[in-house]
């Protein structure tokens, strides 16, 4: 049984959750990792994993929403991490792709928030993109472990990431034709490794074109058999423990 350990399984993307969580069970996925972005999700997302024993949550202000977000939405995502559901504090990050005019306030958003996550030892569910430098700068200067959210980047980013105790999310990228991160798996150990869809977004081949779903999580597993030249029983076994390592679940 896999895990996916992050996805965004909410009503405005999907229209029957029950046949989303119960396709994921009848190809073996037991349990979702399912990540809040602002406050509205991390209000429904509270209601769903009361109703699904298999979902977990992450309670977290994602970059993109750093122009809406108040204070007060701070002190609830900290007012709720004693829900035994609650796994972890994610997703945020640093997100430079389409401004970077709004960056000191996107840093202070993600360093309050690694501050909630060091002095309540929650594990981090971290979104990067375009940010690297901005990233690793801001995680040193707090205790924090956790996962990299949809790892994209050189061997030697990964290192440092590793260094600072993260393990790195894999998700539908590393099956797309031209996607470089294949070469730089081939260097890691798989048990630096978790695996996620990211559903709705980035579907895997050979399902691109269609909405993702954490029953997809197998055709990630697949490809990382193929890279790693070990049986898909083989990554399930070692990504869920790898999963364990940084989630109570």
């Amino acid at each position: 049984m896999f895990t996916d350990s992050h996805c965004h399984i909410f009503k405005s993307d999907y229209n029957d959750i029950d046949e989303v969580l119960n396709e994921a069970k009848q190809n073996h996925i037991e349990k979702i990792i399912n990540n809040a972005t602002d406050l509205k999700s991390m209000q429904e997302l509270l209601e769903l994993v009361e109703i699904y024993p298999n979902m977990y949550g992450a309670l977290g202000i994602h970059p993109e929403s750093v122009k809406e977000y108040k204070d007060e939405d701070l002190v609830f995502l900290k007012e709720n991490l004693k829900n035994k559901k609650i796994v972890a504090i994610g997703e945020i990050g640093l997100d430079y792709h389409y401004t970077k005019e709004n960056k000191e306030k996107q840093i202070k958003l993600f360093e309050k928030q690694l501050q909630i996550a060091q002095d309540e030892n929650m594990p981090v569910i971290i979104h990067n993109r375009e940010a690297t430098n901005d990233i690793l700068k801001s995680l040193k200067k707090f205790r924090v472990r956790g996962v990299i959210h949809c790892f994209n980047g050189s061997y030697e980013t990964a290192l440092e990431y590793l260094k600072l105790g993260f393990k790195l999310g894999i998700n539908g990228v590393v099956t797309f034709k031209n996607c470089k991160l294949k070469d730089v798996l081939k260097k890691l150990s798989i048990n630096d490794l978790v695996l996620e869809t990211d559903s709705p977004y980035l579907t895997p081949t050979p399902n691109r074109g269609k909405q993702n779903a954490p029953k997809y999580i197998k055709d990630i597993a697949k490809f990382i058999a193929q890279i790693h030249q070990i049986s898909q029983s083989q990554v399930e076994i070692i990504t869920n423990k790898n999963i364990r390592q940084i989630f109570d679940i």
